[in-house]
């Protein structure tokens, strides 16, 4: 069950990651250009609507289709993400995740049918008529049923996020969020759930503290650093090149072997995350649009001019804090694991450096 949630995390971030430079794009026209960014300008701000509510969801739905059945399978993704892009008001990050990939499928089996009992000599007239049609009908249900649903559940995640806001419980969120994250669910939680909202505050407000509370670095980086110092002795070498990876690069998914080989570390990635929550409500942080990837220079790219410290404080305590929890559930290294132990496991955690990198 472990690795069938490990696949299908890691099929979503292949959505989202061939688009991460798209959103890096929005992320700096909107932290630069909005009323609260660093130089506001009225005329170019008007890229910011357009581009989360449009672009990008096409570009997940394309990309989705496209692992799915290639080239024809990204633009029947594409027309049927049109579909529950121009039914609702909301960025589609998650309808794009579904219904992209949902399309590619049927036609991916449409064609398997059809081609076989094509005449030589009709084989574009049926490919393109095939496509085109299950396009109209996918976009239609998208707009009629996909959009709406998905509108639904974002509603209610935001009266859920709203309530916590209200009474000041919303790092009670981490005990949810982070062992998803583990699960490789980073990506879905982030651009599928807490963007989407986050987009509505920020451009609100100026600026969210949705967008910090799946891609705040401390958590991953406390949990290193303990590794590091505390962690099996033939673990602890990989510990630096990941904490680069990972700080510096963004990739949070280079700890979660980490913590998979440990379980119990967890808690150390819930107390860090709930902390850094904390701090934010408390010091009133926030960032204007989500960085991606989850590294310290993204972070910075998205603060605004004036809320620096707040979030560098709200990474700093959860580093801090995570990096406590952990090196204690690491015994301060008197409890290490058997050597042959700690070398099976050390195998494990090398896998991500050589994948292919995916951000948070």
């Amino acid at each position: 069950m472990q690795a069938t949630i490990q696949r299908i995390g890691g099929y979503l971030a292949g959505m989202i990651m061939p688009n991460i430079s798209a959103f890096i794009a929005w992320g700096l026209i909107t932290a630069i250009f909005i009323p609260a960014g660093w130089w506001p300008n009225e005329q170019l701000a008007k890229l910011v609507g357009p581009m989360i509510l449009n672009l990008l969801p096409i570009l997940i739905g394309y990309t989705g289709g496209r692992l799915v059945h290639g080239q024809r399978g990204a633009v029947v993704g594409a027309i049927a993400t049109m579909g529950v892009v121009v039914g609702t008001d909301i960025p589609m990050f998650l309808g794009a995740m579904i219904i992209g990939p949902l399309t590619a499928f049927i036609l991916k089996n449409i064609d398997a049918y059809v081609q076989k009992r094509t005449r030589a000599g009709f084989e574009m007239l049926v490919d393109n008529y095939t496509a085109g049609t299950l396009g109209v009908v996918m976009a239609i249900l998208g707009l009629l049923a996909v959009g709406p649903i998905v509108e639904a559940f974002a509603t209610w995640a935001g009266d859920v996020v709203n309530t916590m806001v209200t009474n000041n419980v919303l790092p009670v969120v981490s005990i949810l969020v982070e062992p998803a994250k583990v699960l490789f669910l980073n990506n879905a939680i982030n651009h599928g759930v807490l963007g989407p909202l986050g987009v509505t505050q920020s451009l609100e407000h100026g600026k969210s503290i949705l967008f910090m509370i799946e891609t705040n670095p401390g958590p991953g980086l406390g949990i290193l650093l303990a590794y590091w110092f505390f962690g099996p002795r033939v673990l602890r070498p990989s510990a630096p090149g990941a904490i680069i990876i990972h700080f510096f690069g963004g990739i949070h998914e280079i700890y979660f072997p980490y913590v998979l080989m440990n379980p119990r570390l967890i808690l150390a990635a819930i107390a860090g995350g709930a902390s850094g929550v904390f701090v934010a409500v408390v010091t009133g942080a926030g960032l204007v649009a989500t960085p991606a990837p989850g590294s310290i220079f993204a972070y910075l790219s998205v603060t605004p001019k004036d809320g620096a410290f707040g979030v560098l404080l709200a990474v700093a305590v959860a580093t801090v804090v995570s990096f406590g929890v952990a090196s204690a559930l690491l015994g301060f290294g008197r409890a290490e694991q058997p050597v042959a132990e700690a070398a099976t496991t050390g195998a494990a955690t090398q896998l991500p450096i050589g994948t292919s990198p995916r951000g948070a």
